[in-house]
């Protein structure tokens, strides 16, 4: 499979240490990017770098764009004349798949994607959507690459991928902040900042990995956590009496919402 990257940056970046470490040939993967720093920091991989699509480009059997959303239409249309039975697999945010068609002449063999920035240490997730048109053989090749950063889960809808980027795409900033919210009370409460940053980051590493790992439901560790008349039940409490899961769903909603407002923006000619 020979691959060619539009943009080199943070993400193509680690999908190909990913593909490389599992044993794709680095000589058989080609990328197109303008940024000087970006392309010394890319071409350590052994791959072959350039600043405009070449000979190596058009013998691409996938082409990856992987520009920044505002930039995806000038980026393809380097490309559309060279476009005829490539796969397209997209990880521009909120770049809808009709977008992509039309500023590639009706194009049809497209996926579109949307990691998360765990990939960039190989422990992402991606959701991913491909047309009708896309072949059993092409799926599996667009899975290959998105899994050497990480898992990947198929929709089965492309409106799906506005809930992916609230979930996912955006879920990482949610826990972030929840690191900060546990390590400054106890900060506030007399614990000096670095453990407090210890403590906090260290609850979430483990119980993601005790979630990851148990064959019980998060409910059912949560309960497990949970001794009637406990510490745990009163802080629970506080969070039913706050209506704490109304809100977050309202905010992964607006989430949501704001995908889809940016895909509409974003598909503009």
């Amino acid at each position: 499979m020979n691959l060619a990257f539009i943009g080199g940056g943070n993400m193509a970046n680690a999908l190909i240490g990913g593909l490389v470490a599992k044993g794709h040939d680095p000589r058989r993967i080609s990328v197109i990017e303008l940024a000087p720093a970006a392309r010394d920091k890319i071409s350590s991989r052994g791959v072959r770098v350039a600043t405009t699509p070449d000979a190596t480009t058009a013998k691409a059997d996938v082409l990856v764009l992987a520009v920044k959303p505002q930039d995806a239409r000038v980026a393809l249309a380097s490309v559309a004349t060279s476009i005829t039975g490539k796969l397209v697999i997209s990880i521009a945010a909120g770049v809808r798949l009709d977008a992509l068609s039309r500023w590639l002449g009706g194009h049809r063999q497209l996926v579109r994607c949307m990691p998360n920035t765990p990939a960039l240490l190989g422990a992402g997730i991606t959701g991913i959507y491909a047309l009708p048109e896309v072949s059993a053989d092409d799926r599996k090749r667009a899975e290959t690459i998105l899994s050497a950063v990480g898992e990947v889960v198929w929709l089965r809808e492309e409106r799906l991928l506005d809930v992916v980027t609230a979930v996912s795409g955006s879920g990482p900033a949610y826990v972030f902040w929840l690191i900060e919210q546990l390590a400054a009370f106890a900060e506030r409460e007399g614990i000096p900042a670095p453990d407090a940053f210890r403590l906090a980051k260290q609850c979430l590493l483990g119980s993601s990995q005790l979630a990851h790992t148990s064959a019980e439901a998060p409910a059912q560790l949560r309960k497990n956590v949970t001794s009637k008349g406990g510490t745990t039940e009163a802080a629970l409490r506080v969070f039913e009496e706050e209506k704490l899961a109304e809100r977050f769903s309202k905010a992964l909603a607006a989430a949501t919402k704001r995908g889809g407002e940016l895909g509409d923006v974003l598909g503009k000619d």
